[in-house]
């Protein structure tokens, strides 16, 4: 997960001579020296031991005060204060530059693969951009082996990681050798699968635990591809998903919604009853205002509170068919209590925030909350929750991999 970056490290010392490097963090100075080559020491006492890759320092303290001598050492702003052991950190000598790739505490880690994609979706959280960025396959591929083997679960979003070709089956194949027992969940918009052979490429990779999630917005080609902008995107996806499930990949449908796309939800909820019963997960999630959402606010605000009917419509008929369906990104005052239920703590823990109206709320820390960026727009219905009643029948979990 890339949550904090800066470009005031300082660094001091000899460094490789390559732009970037991939650092695993330990503050355990008993670390066997065979590991050190690959980690970074967050130095904490004058007892500095040797054979460490770099050494951070945090918190401002001086390189001076602890007479670090030629050792490699990278000075870092107290915002780095929480690195611990087993994250894993950039640093970039040349640019002055670190930043955090993974966090071993967080139960949400998301690598971002390209920022390259042959969509241009109106709310667009990531606009994509036509740059080289291949380098990030290497600084991912240097990343997998160095991350905890028990960590529960990985993104791979993008851009549109599939673009990346035989490098996307890379890196797939490299999660399955270094983290078999890490649940990979791949965000797509599906297009590249409409190709037989690329996504049966992915089902031989036979990773244990993957899960691709697929974006439609709509029962009608015309309305899909008007909101991912691209002509023909509907069929392509559609074909994509066929092809994955063809070859025993597991698929999660994610409907992001917005004024564009809530009024056809129920008819969104029948067409994948009758044509898609076979996916694994459907995931209604709320729109984070950041990218092109802010952009089209006009084009795309509409208060949960008034798409409620047609949330609840679609909800019934998914669970009617019993299709695994969760609600994301929903605050629970804007909801019917009967979909309690189905709402998942789905915001990151790096950007879930709340606002001054939650205050006193009793079920808060069961609530997705709100995206950082939500301050641009929220519902007026925002509220707090003093009754108890919740703690009955609808207990309301974090996100699920609705797969095993």
């Amino acid at each position: 997960m890339i949550t904090l970056g800066t470009s005031n490290a300082r660094f001091a010392g000899e460094f490789p001579a390559e732009p970037r490097t991939v650092i695993r963090v330990s503050r355990d100075p008993g670390r066997p020296a065979g590991l050190r080559r690959r980690e970074g020491f967050v130095v904490h006492s004058t007892d500095i031991p040797d054979g460490f890759a770099c050494y951070f320092l945090i918190d401002g303290v001086s390189p001076a005060d602890l007479d670090p001598g030629s050792r490699p050492v990278v000075t870092l702003p107290a915002d780095f204060s929480y690195l611990g052991d087993g994250d894993i950190v950039r640093i970039e000598p040349h640019r002055g530059a670190a930043r955090v790739l993974f966090r071993r505490s967080s139960a949400m880690n998301s690598f971002l693969l390209t920022e390259q994609c042959n969509n241009y979706c109106l709310m667009c959280s990531q606009p994509p951009r036509q740059v080289d960025d291949g380098w990030i396959v290497d600084e991912i591929l240097a990343a997998l082996p160095l991350i905890d083997p028990d960590t529960p679960e990985i993104m791979f979003s993008g851009g549109e990681p599939t673009l990346l070709g035989a490098r996307f089956l890379e890196l797939v194949q490299a999660c399955k050798s270094f983290l078999p027992r890490t649940a990979l969940h791949v965000l797509s918009n599906g297009r590249s699968f409409a190709d037989p052979d690329f996504a049966a490429a992915l089902g031989r990779i036979g990773h244990p635990d993957l899960m691709v999630g697929i974006p439609i917005y709509s029962d009608l080609a015309d309305v899909h591809d008007y909101v991912v902008q691209a002509e023909g995107a509907f069929d392509e996806t559609i074909l994509g998903v066929l092809n994955l499930k063809r070859f025993k990949v597991p698929v999660e449908i994610r409907v992001v919604l917005h004024r564009q796309t809530v009024d056809r939800l129920p008819d969104l909820a029948h067409f994948i009853t009758r044509n898609l019963l076979f996916v694994d997960h459907v995931a209604l999630m709320g729109l984070e205002w950041m990218g092109f959402a802010r952009a089209h606010v006009d084009l795309l605000w509409v208060d949960p509170v008034e798409y409620q009917e047609q949330l609840a419509a679609a909800v019934g008929t998914l669970d009617r068919a019993r299709v695994n369906v969760s609600i994301y990104n929903s605050q629970l005052c804007t909801m019917d209590r009967s979909l309690w239920r189905f709402a998942r703590r789905s915001i990151s823990d790096w950007k879930q925030e709340y606002v001054p109206e939650c205050e006193g709320c009793q079920v808060a820390d069961q609530c997705a909350g709100f995206f950082a960026s939500a301050s641009l727009r929220y519902s007026a219905a925002i509220a707090p929750i003093l009754d108890p009643w919740w703690m009955g029948p609808f207990q309301i979990g974090s996100p699920e991999r609705r797969s095993r």
